[in-house]
Formats: C-alpha cells, structure tokens, sequence
C-alpha cells in the first residue's frame, strides 16, 4: 500500500526482481568473457555447435548470452513498481519453465537445439523457474498495491 510513510520504498518483490536482473545481467556479460566460459573460441551465434560453457557446465552461445543480458535488464526496469516485479518474476519464471520443457524434449543434436541448452542448463531452468515463480508469488501474497494518486 502507497502511504507517506513508505512511499519511495522498495517493496520485497521489487528488491527480489532487482537481484534477479542483476544476476541475469551478469550471467550475460561472464558469457562473453574467456576463461570464465571455457572452449571460448568454439563459441557461436546460436546452435547446438557452440561448445562453449559458461563455469564449464552450462553450453552457451551469442544468441543465449544475449537473452540472459535482456532479462538482466527486463528485471531491472520493471523492479521499478509493484506490478512489474511481480509480472517478471512469474512470467519470467514460466518462460523459464516452458524453456526447460523444450530442453527435456528436443533432440540436443538438432537444429532445434538453437539455444543451445544441455542437461545442466535444463536442470537450472527449472531451478529458475520454480524460484522466479514462487518469489513472485509469496513475496506478494496477500498484498494488492493501491494506485498512486498524481
């Protein structure tokens, strides 16, 4: 609730979706950094060819390090209010689950892989998306933000 004494606050969820970017963002910008992506001359735009991984677990590519530094900012900007924190971390955390969905179920060695993910990356999609989710959810619960009078 909007009150003079809280307002300019950051509320949890908002603070919840600040990290969660932030952690995105960063997870972003070590994919493009040698040595903390190992077999970084392997990697690619987009494809299951990309050997590249980030920590030396999670395949990467241009295109999966790009998604990782748009959520970054996803969450960073819709922590900004209520509502936003709220529709990132839900919705971002479907994505995340529709993500590790089509993880489990592509051929790793297709052309459908165009991520790319592997075991790993499917295991910590689900983590994301379970987490995202039930922060979303419990750090909100009960809790309907009243519209701001201007």
């Amino acid at each position: 609730m909007d009150t003079p004494r809280n307002r300019g606050r950051t509320s949890p969820v908002q603070l919840a979706s600040l990290v969660v970017g932030a952690v995105f963002l960063l997870v972003g910008v070590l994919g493009f950094i040698p040595g903390v992506t190992s077999d970084y001359g392997d990697l690619r735009f987009a494809g299951h060819h990309s050997d590249a991984l980030l920590l030396g677990v999670f395949q990467v590519s241009i295109l999966h390090n790009i998604v990782h530094l748009l959520f970054g900012v996803a969450g960073i900007l819709l922590a900004r209010t209520w509502a936003g924190a709220r529709n990132f971390l839900i919705g971002g955390g479907v994505i995340y689950l529709l993500l590790w969905l089509y993880g489990m179920v592509i051929d790793r060695d297709s052309a459908a892989n165009f991520v790319p993910v592997n075991v790993a990356d499917n295991w910590l999609h689900f983590v994301l998306g379970v987490g995202m989710i039930a922060l979303g959810f419990l750090l909100t619960r009960g809790r309907v933000p009243t519209a701001r009078k201007h």
